[in-house]
């Protein structure tokens, strides 16, 4: 169980990740609370309304940075999906190296659905493998916007692009596809009509998982 307690780094330690974003004015305070206005969904109302754990629980499903989930739980409630992504993107800018390295470490190789033991399935792993060699870390790529047929081609041509950046230019697009996974995440966890994808006994969904999703990608986890 990942524990409910958080050690940030102080800012004299780490530095905050670029980003490509406008420069925040001088003087920014921290994100308020949202306002109390009902929730237009069932799934953001049973974000609002569940419990601290519970919600922890769900969003570090759709981000494995314990601060990140810390900061989206406390902010609560939401008035509505457009405000959840807001806090969400601007809690994403704000993570140290360190919360990204944690993100990172929970997500896995995807590979389409159809592509088991296939030529392209060696072509994709090998492709996967030297990502990771020389980055430290898995290769992260959004695929909401693109149909299930475009997803073999997006990742290797993605891989193949990105594997002459250098170290902080990719760290930098890293975070930007995580913030791009985590909004879809979080879209697909509010938008689920089953009760237990947030805060109950029953066995919840995972918005990670596009196999409880077919609508949004045709990739599946290859942890």
């Amino acid at each position: 169980m990942i524990s409910q307690h958080l050690h940030p780094t102080s800012p004299a330690e780490e530095h905050t990740l670029p980003s490509h974003r406008s420069p925040r004015l001088p003087g920014r305070v921290p994100l308020p609370s949202q306002s109390r206005t009902p929730a237009r969904h069932p799934g953001l109302a049973r974000l609002n309304a569940t419990s601290p754990e519970n919600a922890n629980t769900a969003l570090l499903a759709c981000c494995a940075s314990r601060r990140w989930a810390l900061r989206l739980a406390a902010h609560r409630p939401y008035p509505d999906l457009d405000a959840l992504l807001a806090a969400a993107d601007e809690a994403m800018y704000d993570l140290a190296p360190a919360d990204l390295t944690e993100a990172l470490s929970q997500e896995s190789r995807v590979l389409p659905q159809d592509l088991a033991y296939s030529a392209a399935h060696t072509a994709l792993s090998a492709a996967y493998a030297a990502y990771e060699s020389r980055f430290g870390h898995a290769f992260v790529l959004c695929l909401d916007a693109f149909a299930p047929g475009e997803a073999l081609d997006q990742v290797l041509t993605g891989i193949r692009s990105r594997l002459g950046n250098d170290p902080e230019e990719e760290r930098v697009i890293t975070a930007d596809e995580l913030r791009r996974l985590a909004r879809g995440r979080l879209t697909r966890l509010v938008l689920a009509d089953a009760p237990g994808a947030i805060g109950t006994s029953d066995t919840p969904g995972d918005p990670r998982n596009p196999a409880e999703y077919p609508s949004i990608s045709g990739f599946r986890s290859l942890r």
